[in-house]
């Protein structure tokens, strides 16, 4: 594990809600990257998680309350607020973060929000209709033009049953990479400093008509994980983005599109660079001419799309004889003979490496946190365990540099 938070002091605000069991994953995750952590658990929190689990994982003592003589008299709520570098607020339910924007300060959380001088992440976790409702949204617009940073939140499954939609908090390592970048942290040691990097990542949205598109299940998080990485470990990186739920890693040139035509286009404009990592999963094909009003349906049954080729942005890149980066690294991402494929893929693409990994619905890999790769070249295939995308993301980093010479 890459101690990207080496002898960082990280406080972390657990707010109420059912996301909080995360937050001792949370607390491990920035513990691993080399963080030491304090925790200030609300009351409401307390209702999920106890003070002595909380504890237990962070090694330090729980603050819980603002009128506690003893913890006053022994750090205080402002020196608690100041005596960090990060304050990460995970979940960061509709409650804190409506205290937060309106300056309030009743507890302990939210008085040393308020006397912080240090900047602050926070999670959002509640329920769609609450995180869309229009006093939510105004509470966070107004705090990210007072500064605070934001990490989700993501999709999918609510603890209510049946209920799913944009809300879910982020995950663990999702909110510790967060705060690696935003504090800075240099990772594989500086080893691209004075490189420039392109990196593509998500899907691409080819137009049926207005309303529909051809695309795919792919999240972005492995490419804007790499995009991360590229920038703390020095680079000018650039992102080429398809549509994406993520938020834009620090410290990089994001340019977003839609299209593989868009992608290609950008990538273009991007050049020249040392590396290009071609982490998207770019459509195949479009509709050759998309509609320009919704397509009904008829009685003759679904409309037969006339479909034809998308460009294919890693071999118009790896086979360039002017502003050819010096590697070009593409991605297979498949669901059988996994290296078998990416071995054909180096050979007909062109390009100096191949990261393969298998993303069958059964690999969980697809709009995942984790990855399992291959990393295919010339000189063979070297397999490496399962970890987690923002990992992955540094190893190739380093590996990347190594193969820069």
């Amino acid at each position: 594990m890459s101690k990207l938070l080496q002898n960082k002091r990280i406080l972390l605000v657990i707010g109420g809600g059912i996301a909080a069991y995360k937050s001792l994953d949370l607390i491990r995750r920035l513990k691993e990257r080399g963080a030491m952590v304090r925790a200030i658990l609300t009351e409401a929190g307390a209702q999920f998680v106890t003070p002595l689990a909380v504890g237990a994982i962070s090694g330090e003592r729980v603050f819980t309350s603002l009128f506690d003589l003893a913890d006053e008299q022994d750090v205080g709520h402002i020196r608690l607020a100041r005596d960090t570098d990060l304050i990460i607020v995970a979940p960061a339910t509709a409650d804190l973060l409506a205290k937060m924007a309106n300056g309030l300060a009743n507890d302990l959380a939210s008085t040393a929000l308020l006397a912080t001088d240090k900047p602050v992440l926070v999670a959002p976790a509640m329920n769609p209709r609450m995180w869309d409702h229009a006093a939510t949204r105004r509470n966070a617009d107004r705090l990210r033009q007072d500064g605070i940073r934001f990490v989700g939140p993501n999709t999918g499954a609510m603890a209510e049953r049946g209920e799913s939609g944009l809300g879910r908090m982020a995950e663990p390592i999702e909110i510790a990479d967060a705060a690696a970048t935003l504090l800075g942290a240099t990772g594989a040691g500086g080893v691209l400093t004075g490189r420039r990097v392109i990196v593509t990542s998500g899907p691409t949205h080819e137009p049926i008509d207005p309303v529909r598109v051809l695309a795919n299940r792919s999240s972005g998080r492995q490419g804007h994980a790499i995009a991360a990485a590229a920038a703390r470990a020095g680079a000018d990186v650039t992102l080429v983005s398809g549509p994406v739920a993520l938020p834009d890693p620090a410290g990089v040139k994001v340019v977003k599109v839609e299209t593989a035509e868009e992608m290609l286009h950008a990538v273009g404009l991007a050049l020249p660079a040392d590396i290009a990592v071609f982490a998207a999963a770019v459509a195949d094909w479009r509709v050759k001419r998309a509609k320009n009003s919704k397509v009904k349906k008829g009685k003759s049954g679904p409309p037969k799309l006339d479909l034809v080729e998308n460009p294919d942005i890693l071999a118009t890149v790896a086979t360039l004889d002017d502003n050819r980066p010096a590697l070009v690294v593409g991605f297979a991402a498949e669901t059988d003979d996994v290296v078998a494929h990416a071995r054909k893929k180096l050979k007909r693409k062109r390009c100096d490496l191949i990261v393969a990994n298998d993303v069958s619905p059964a690999s969980g890999v697809m709009g995942g946190v984790s990855n399992t790769v291959h990393l295919v070249s010339a000189a063979g295939v070297e397999t490496w365990p399962t970890m987690s995308k923002s990992d992955v993301a540094e190893k190739l980093i380093a590996r990347f540099a190594e193969l820069l010479g």
